[in-house]
């Protein structure tokens, strides 16, 4: 999966999971507020309670109800009688104490079926869960419909007049009340501290004032006569609190749900920035430095990895960015691989053009003293004698040439350069033509070479160029450095399925093992120009440096006096 969709589908999931918490956090905190404006209202009027403020402040023990300090507090204040009922009709208790107070068959009628106008009443089950839980029974008298009750019975509808008795009117005094009487016209003919009420009222008139939120009015409506009597009483801060109340709580509520969701939204910010500017901090970093030169991936002040963990795996934080750290860290190793390659390019160099400096002098000497030699005028020297001195000087310039060929061959090795292009070959028929070479070259005719085959096809996968380069170096060092009479033995065999094996074995003069050991080292046997057979001294190097470039090896067995055996194992 690339980046890309990785991107997606982690923004997609961490969104919905937003959505989600974000959803479960508003439906929480506005179950809050709902829990406080229905605790609010029960306050002003316990006809609004809901069942869990009920369950809140009714327990039950033993077959007993408690009615807590706060309900007791709000029935005294609203006028209210509370009591709990088993399903069986058993009182458990209630407020005030149940003796003396209970509801007739009548008044259950009522509340059941709300019949009676002087009555409110409302009920709830203790515990809704529960099939036999007790009933909670509430039963408050409406005051204002009483007292509408008194005034109706006492107003002289034939004469349309109130006639309120003294007591009436200290009623109605006492709780700061007005009454008016209005004929079939909407003419007020009958009125007690109405004072600057309407003389005459419209039938919108009326349902505007029964509707009014600062007083209370009530209406009665006779139907013989057609007279209406209204009357009205403050609201005593009642509703006018309660509203007061809520529209602030509603207030605090928006102002608070405005501030947890902002501080939400700066929790999510943070978490982002963490989440996904954090590593991409981290891989700028990285960048940066390996623009300045440091290849290294980062790491902190312990020098600890922090893109990974002990244990070698991707910390969680940068799993998203997975491909984009894989690319990095390869680009890194590139970097750094570059890096030891140009250090080790300019090493080489620095040995080459010591190893030419040094190689060159001595037959630029030879070269340089026999062309003095000929131009000097106090010799008069054969026309033989410049054809020999013309010989030595050819001799030192292929010798030369042959050392610069080597030189650069090695370095070439050394710095990955050299293009090895394998292709199946038959291995028999390469050593083959080598020995057959050297049979046939007059300069070992003093020597005996012998082949020997398992197999006349065995084929391997090997640069043939330089595969035979290898063949002629060991063949030639073991014709070269032995005497005449000397046999050297080449063989060729398979190892099981994976390997084959060269050998080249000589009853020549052998080496101490001190040689042995040193034997792959450049220039270990010198070059001695005077020395018209001897090579490079670079021979045996290069030979080993191919080998490995064939993922084989190379191994020496000697003794002086006893020959030497040098074998050779490489890979099909």
């Amino acid at each position: 999966m690339n980046i890309h969709k990785r991107f997606m589908i982690q923004l997609f999931l961490q969104l919905m999971l937003i959505f989600f918490f974000v959803g479960l956090f508003l439906f929480f905190l506005f179950g809050l507020i709902g829990y406080l404006l229905s605790d609010t209202e029960a306050e002003f009027d316990l006809l609004q309670a809901e069942n869990y403020f009920v369950s809140e402040n009714v327990s039950l023990e033993d077959g007993e109800a408690t009615i807590s300090e706060r309900l007791k507090r709000l029935l005294d204040e609203q006028s209210g009688t509370l009591l709990v009922l088993s399903k069986e009709g058993k009182v458990l208790g209630g407020y005030p104490e149940p003796e003396g107070v209970s509801f007739k068959e009548g008044e259950l009628a009522g509340l059941l079926l709300e019949k009676d106008p002087t009555l409110d009443y409302a009920y709830w089950e203790l515990d809704e869960s529960d099939s036999d839980s007790p009933l909670v029974f509430l039963r408050k008298e409406k005051g204002e419909s009483l007292l509408l009750q008194s005034v109706v019975e006492q107003v002289d509808w034939g004469q349309g007049e109130l006639d309120l008795p003294q007591g009436m009117a200290s009623q109605l005094e006492g709780k700061n009340a007005w009454v008016q009487l209005v004929n079939s016209s909407g003419e007020v003919t009958d009125e007690y501290r109405a004072g600057e009420k309407r003389e005459s009222y419209t039938q919108e008139d009326i349902l505007e004032l029964t509707q009014s939120m600062e007083e209370s009015v009530s209406a009665h409506y006779d139907g013989g006569t057609q007279q209406t009597i209204l009357m009205g009483m403050p609201i005593q801060g009642t509703a006018a609190a309660l509203e007061e109340t809520v529209d602030s709580k509603i207030g605090s509520s928006i102002l608070l749900v405005a501030v947890l969701i902002f501080l939400l939204l700066l929790l999510i910010t943070f978490w982002y920035a963490y989440k996904f500017g954090n590593p991409l901090l981290t891989m700028m970093k990285w960048i940066e430095n390996l623009g300045k030169g440091n290849y290294q991936q980062p790491a902190n002040h312990v020098d600890q990895p922090v893109l990974f963990k002990k244990n070698g795996k991707l910390k969680r934080k940068f799993k998203l960015y997975r491909d984009l750290i894989t690319t990095l860290s390869q680009l890194t190793e590139t970097l750094k691989e570059n890096q030891d390659q140009r250090a080790k390019i300019k090493m080489t160099r620095e040995e080459w053009i010591s190893g030419i400096s040094h190689d060159l002098k001595t037959p630029l000497s030879s070269i340089a003293g026999y062309s003095k030699m000929m131009e000097s005028d106090e010799y008069n020297w054969s026309q033989a004698e410049v054809r020999e001195f013309a010989e030595v000087i050819g001799s030192k310039a292929s010798y030369m040439g042959d050392l610069l060929d080597d030189l650069t061959l090695t370095y070439r090795i050394k710095n990955g350069a050299l293009p090895i292009v394998r292709e199946e070959a038959n291995i028999t028929e390469l050593v083959r033509r080598t020995v057959i070479g050297y049979m046939n070259n007059p300069d070992y005719s003093d020597k005996t070479l012998d082949f020997q085959a398992e197999d006349e096809n065995i084929l391997a996968s090997v640069d043939p160029k330089w595969f035979q380069r290898i063949t002629d170096n060991l063949v030639e060092n073991a014709l070269k450095y032995n005497p005449a009479g000397t046999t050297v033995t080449v063989s060729l065999s398979t190892i099981e399925d994976h390997l084959f094996q060269v050998m080249i074995t000589d009853d020549g003069i052998g080496m101490d093992q001190q040689t042995v050991n040193s034997l792959f080292q450049r220039y270990y046997r010198g070059t001695n120009t005077s020395d018209s057979g001897s090579g490079t001294g670079l021979g045996m190097a290069i030979t080993k440096q191919l080998v490995q470039l064939h993922q084989g090896s190379i191994n020496v067995k000697s003794r002086p006096g006893e020959g030497t055996s040098i074998r050779i194992l490489m890979p099909f």
